[in-house]
């Protein structure tokens, strides 16, 4: 079912072009159509979000009570709540571990410097409706924002006639403040310019449909956004000591999210890539997205064979995968070669799922070779600092002067006699 390729300077070359191409061609129809929306929403506020409200979802945007939480609460299954809660803790360790701190102190030249960290006072969490509702997107998003001191953390989701009672539930263990039934485009509008019950926010995270990434895009500015995430991706390192069945489930696990989807073996064993085709076959036939595995893994599913595990990771960074496990012997021992991922995957039992549930990294992470310059989202995606100063006159005497030549050559007389008038 996947194509496999020898590494030849040109092969490989091909395959990698396509999965750039992927996601890269952009919807003239739907820019002009979300930015209609954007400018009436700044124009006429609530009144424009209502009537786009009415015509894509059928109803208005309404608040979801505490009430309607707990209920939601209620009806999950006892298991699937523990498993959240249990998420949340690891979320919420993993976050805390990196929480980045304010500090000063003395310079060189004997003032006090420093920055203070804060988190952002209003961030809104993007929460698609209908079948792509995922509760582990929701702690995903909230929870990191929470440790970082978040004032006021808002939920957006589309106003579908059977809200997700696992969403609610996560939004609840999550923290999240206010939960507004609104969606799409009108939502990101909504939050970049705030409009009636639907406040202004400093940062918007969140996935959604073209729609949403393309409002997203255009509100960035005046707002901050986590990233314009492409299809999903995951490429794989393994060696001969790789489990044929193992690395074929985790193929699947990724493409059965899109038939945009990317999945990709990286290895130094036509034996094993053969192996791991066959599986992927045999597994296919009893999952149930196996369209969706199928259009995905004839476009952009491959199996590249490599001369070694070091050209494999060459490979890989200039890939710049989501997700990337490495499957090898000695896994680790790679792992100081990779210099663009995502997120990082080290042996045969830590698959990619534990990191989109369980294990505590965000699993909202760069795509489409983004990884090359984008980092995870966490808690630091929800701070900001301030640089602090502070001198004597003792302090800035002894430096005046200095300042006072680098002013005059930017010809900026007015900083230089900011420093002048204090020593005349």
């Amino acid at each position: 079912m996947i194509t496999i390729i020898r590494a030849d300077g040109t092969a490989e070359r091909c395959q990698l072009d396509a999965m750039r191409g992927r996601a890269a061609e952009k919807n003239a129809d739907i820019e002009l159509a979300v930015k209609a929306v954007m400018e009436d929403v700044r124009a006429e506020g609530l009144a424009a979000v209502e009537r786009y409200s009415l015509q894509f979802d059928g109803q208005p945007p309404y608040e979801l009570s505490q009430e309607r939480l707990e209920k939601a609460c209620a009806a999950c299954p006892k298991q699937l709540i523990a498993a959240l809660e249990h998420a949340a803790r690891n979320i919420r360790d993993y976050n805390e571990k990196l929480l980045a701190k304010s500090m000063e102190w003395t310079s060189p030249d004997g003032g006090r410097v420093g920055r203070v960290v804060r988190g952002l006072t209003r961030v809104g969490i993007y929460v698609p409706g209908g079948t792509a509702a995922y509760p582990s997107s929701v702690l995903m998003n909230a929870v990191p924002a929470e440790v970082a001191g978040v004032e006021e953390i808002v939920m957006l989701t589309p106003p579908t006639e059977n809200l997700s009672d696992a969403v609610l539930a996560a939004a609840k263990i999550a923290g999240v403040d206010r939960i507004i039934a609104v969606g799409g485009a009108q939502a990101v509008a909504a939050a970049t310019y705030g409009a009636g019950l639907i406040p202004r926010v400093d940062k918007l995270v969140g996935p959604g449909n073209a729609y949403v990434a393309a409002a997203k895009r255009l509100a960035y500015g005046a707002l901050d956004i986590d990233m314009v995430a492409g299809p999903s991706e995951v490429l794989v390192i393994a060696d001969n000591t790789a489990d044929s069945k193992f690395i074929a489930a985790d193929l699947l696990s990724q493409a059965e999210h899109d038939k945009l989807a990317s999945a990709v073996l990286l290895t130094d064993s036509m034996e094993l890539a053969q192996a791991v085709d066959t599986e992927i076959i045999r597994q296919t036939s009893y999952l149930s997205r196996s369209e969706i595995i199928e259009a995905s893994l004839k476009d952009f599913g491959c199996a590249i064979v490599c001369d070694s595990l070091s050209q494999c990771v060459e490979l890989a960074n200039e890939i710049a995968p989501e997700h990337l496990e490495i499957v090898t012997k000695s896994p680790r021992e790679l792992l100081p070669l990779v210099k663009n991922a995502g997120a990082v995957f080290l042996g045969a039992y830590t698959p990619e799922p534990l990191g989109d549930y369980l294990a505590g990294p965000d699993h909202v992470l760069p795509t489409s070779g983004t990884a090359r310059f984008f980092s995870p989202l966490s808690v630091d995606s929800f701070l900001k600092s301030m640089s602090v100063l502070e001198f004597s006159r003792e302090a800035l005497e002894p430096i005046s002067q200095e300042i006072i030549a680098l002013a005059q050559a930017e010809k900026l007389t007015a900083h230089a006699n900011s420093i002048q008038v204090r020593f005349e």
